[in-house]
């Protein structure tokens, strides 16, 4: 399915997030932020840091007397600190649940919004001595139920050994995805799977170790030298995953950009932001900053695919 585009406009930001009034019926406690001023800090799931980082220090730029503050967690433990009113705002790859949202309405709260920001690739990293790089969904689903636990299992011949799966935590998004979208709600249960802190770490784990496939978001690829966004980082190798029943160049696609946009590729998830700001303020303006022309043109110059904004494509002969 082809992610839907359409022109990007000033006014965006306010139709997604909703200005007109909506008064909540639970009483608000004292907040000195405003849309455009104060400190606040709201939480992210950590496969999003490198795009959201952009997105904080930006938006201080251009907003001097605001100080935002990310905290970089996993993505079950974000939902649970905006549903305590400990932050709110989270960044997450779901939307509320209906739960979620019944035990908020039920609270007396209005104004909870999740609305898309972009689209991203779940990324499937190995070491560089891996001659092996393309494979198929249903091989990676595998992986994941134990079913290969040698990368001979899926390539036979290869001497790689035992697979061993890397996760940047164990209740992060990626896992989630894994279970949900790939899994169809079922538990992982691979043999070999390390479950670290953080992405950054698999990267590393990654690079050291041969028998090694990590599992990250698309995000913490790209290499900010090149603006095309084709090159990814060099330390290690990004598999080429196909829908069909085998592997080949032909048909198997890296998370780029574009194979995001044509839905080419097939890991993909979407970036939404958590939003229960009855007060609307600073955690309000950070979202509709995110979703407006600026906010989406820094997504759109990272790896990733802005939810919002007026894509143009053109075939080109190589020679």
């Amino acid at each position: 399915m082809r992610r839907n585009t359409f022109n990007i406009f000033v006014g965006l930001a306010l139709i997604i997030f909703g200005l007109a009034a909506c008064k909540d019926s639970k009483p608000k406690k004292f907040r000195a932020d405003t849309i455009s001023s104060g400190a606040i800090s709201f939480a992210s799931d950590n496969s999003f840091a490198p795009i959201i980082d952009e997105e904080v220090e930006m938006f201080n730029n251009d907003h001097p007397k605001a100080k935002l503050t990310a905290i970089y967690t996993n993505e079950q433990d974000a939902v649970k600190m905006l549903m305590e009113e400990k932050i709110f705002l989270a960044i997450t790859s779901r939307q509320y649940t209906k739960n979620e949202f019944n035990t908020l309405k039920n609270l007396g709260y209005k104004s909870m919004k999740s609305a898309p920001i972009a689209y991203d690739g779940l990324a499937l990293i190995i070491n560089r001595s891996n001659p092996d790089t393309c494979i198929t969904v249903k091989d990676i689903a595998r992986i994941l139920r134990g079913e290969a636990k040698k990368w001979s299992d899926i390539y036979p011949g290869s001497k790689q050994g035992d697979i061993e799966v890397v996760f940047d935590h164990p209740k992060s998004s990626t896992v989630r995805y894994c279970q949900d979208s790939i899994l169809g709600g079922k538990p992982i249960n691979s043999p070999n799977i390390q479950a670290v802190e953080k992405s950054a770490e698999v990267i590393n784990y990654v690079e050291s170790t041969k028998n090694a496939i990590g599992i990250i978001g698309s995000n913490w690829l790209n290499d900010k030298r090149d603006t095309t966004n084709v090159t990814f980082k060099k330390n290690i190798r990004v598999m080429s995953v196909s829908r069909m029943e085998t592997a080949t160049p032909e048909n198997s696609y890296k998370p780029y950009q574009y194979y995001i946009y044509d839905d080419s590729y097939p890991l993909i998830r979407t970036i939404y932001c958590l939003l229960n700001d009855s007060y609307r303020g600073l955690p309000f303006g950070f979202s509709n900053y995110i979703a407006s022309p600026k906010g989406q043109l820094i997504i759109y110059h990272s790896s990733i695919l802005p939810a919002y904004g007026n894509m143009t494509t053109r075939s080109v002969i190589v020679k």
